[in-house]
């Protein structure tokens, strides 16, 4: 993992994501749905919900939104059936990307995401064409801002006693890396000492990076910010 950031990404699109707050606060409801639905509504007893909730609460989604989502799913009466299906393609210059959609409408998801493939000089692939390029890892964030006096060294080694993987530092950040088994034990040890995340997720973790002229690099932007505006889905992933 060494070199990659993806808090850079993150960034990078933070402003245009800003400007998308209601759309976000939108796939977060998807998301806790879901966890709750398949779950219980309680996130004390259901840690994919309580991952959920946290990353909800640090994208400033209200209190009320979130208790409606969940309270929605564990209702009575609900019909909604969301399906995550993950679609795999190349974007410009061969980079690879992965699409994780949460759907109620298969044909739907599957058009819209692979006209965003083909209108930005992509091409859908296969199920399993690029995901071997990724590894699985559970990813936090500590903003460097909050914590001036912090030793660096020091926090490593607490990082590492806590079932950590890696930390990468940046003027900005430390982006904390772990083995999905031991994201919650890392997260909560972390949490006991006083920090708090920017960021608490699992994600894909590209093996390595794709290197792209400028053209398909702005190609590639215009390909993500085509499928992240699409309301079925809920994350993309790239080299």
């Amino acid at each position: 993992m060494a070199g990659h950031s993806k808090w850079k990404n993150i960034q990078r699109r933070k402003n245009a994501q800003d400007a998308k707050r209601g759309k976000i606060f939108q796939k977060l409801a998807k998301e806790l749905y879901v966890a709750a639905k398949s779950g219980g509504g309680d996130p004390d007893t259901n840690p994919a919900l309580r991952l959920v909730v946290d990353k909800a609460k640090s994208a400033n989604m209200p209190n009320d939104n979130i208790k409606r989502a969940i309270d929605k799913a564990t209702g009575s009466q609900n019909a909604e059936q969301y399906e995550e299906i993950i679609y795999e393609g190349y974007g410009p210059g061969g980079a690879a990307v992965m699409v994780v959609c949460l759907t109620d409408n298969k044909n739907r998801t599957a058009s819209n995401v692979r006209h965003a493939f083909t209108k930005n000089g992509g091409n859908l692939g296969e199920t399993g064409c690029v995901s071997y390029m990724f590894n699985r890892k559970g990813y936090l964030v500590i903003d460097r801002s909050n914590y001036d006096d912090l030793d660096e060294e020091e926090l490593l080694l607490q990082v590492i006693e806590a079932g950590a993987e890696d930390m990468e530092t940046s003027d900005e950040a430390f982006e904390i890396y772990t083995e999905p088994e031991n994201f919650m034990d890392v997260k909560e040890s972390l949490e006991e000492a006083g920090f708090e995340f920017m960021t608490a997720e699992m994600t894909m973790v590209p093996q390595t990076d794709a290197s792209l002229t400028e053209e398909q690099e702005e190609k590639l932007e215009n390909l993500i910010d085509m499928l992240e505006d699409d309301d079925d889905v809920q994350e993309v992933y790239h080299n």
